[in-house]
């Protein structure tokens, strides 16, 4: 298998909701994450994180342990009490090269994340500091993570429509599945604007 850093963008750029199909309808988030920037999109490689209520200690962990490319998972446990994430974080991950964050938590700092073109897809706002007291550990290996089970390296794919997470191991096949519904969605398209209706294309009645 190639690096799959060279598909992140081709990914990243026909967009969750092409991939989640292509997948079989399989790897859909099942709560809705809202973007810092609509217009982001991202897609990476998973590098997961857990915090406890209101730590953030274990983001900053992360981003110093990062690759470039990866995409931070995390899960805060919904928690919107604190803001785990702001412009410090932001400016350390891209000088790192991480290419996104995708966290069941809140955020704060949100215009300036917004103008230094970081893709976050968050939970919540909140202006309220985190601490930084979590105990050394292990990151997680595998995460049971908004309805879907992630594990380390899986491929994520992240836009305003939603989240939808690859196995590393079906990467390839689904970016091939991917590629064969861009072109026919573009051959039905072209039919529509020819005057064809949904009806008669897909045998509705």
């Amino acid at each position: 298998m190639r690096d799959l850093g060279v598909y992140a963008g081709e990914l990243a750029a026909m967009g969750s909701a092409t991939v989640y199909e292509a997948a079989g309808r399989q790897g859909a988030l099942a709560i809705a994450f809202t973007p810092v920037d609509p217009a982001s999109a991202v897609a990476g490689p998973a590098r997961l994180v857990v915090c406890p209520q209101g730590d953030n200690l274990p983001i900053h962990r992360a981003v110093a342990a990062s690759a470039p490319g990866d995409i931070l998972v995390v899960d805060a446990g919904g928690y919107t009490g604190a803001g785990y994430w702001g412009e410090i974080l932001t400016v350390a991950a891209q000088a790192r090269g991480v290419a996104g964050l995708v966290i069941l938590g809140s955020v704060r700092d949100s215009r300036a994340i917004a103008a230094r073109g970081f893709p976050v897809f968050h939970r919540g706002l909140c202006i309220a500091a985190a601490t930084k007291l979590a105990p050394l550990e292990e990151p997680p290996s595998v995460l049971e993570f908004a309805g879907q089970t992630i594990r380390s390296g899986d491929f994520v794919v992240a836009d305003a429509d939603g989240v939808a997470v690859i196995p590393m191991a079906r990467v390839e096949e689904v970016l091939a599945a991917s590629r064969k519904r861009v072109d026919a969605e573009r051959h039905t398209m072209a039919q529509l604007q020819e005057g064809k209706t949904t009806l008669e294309l897909f045998g509705w009645r």
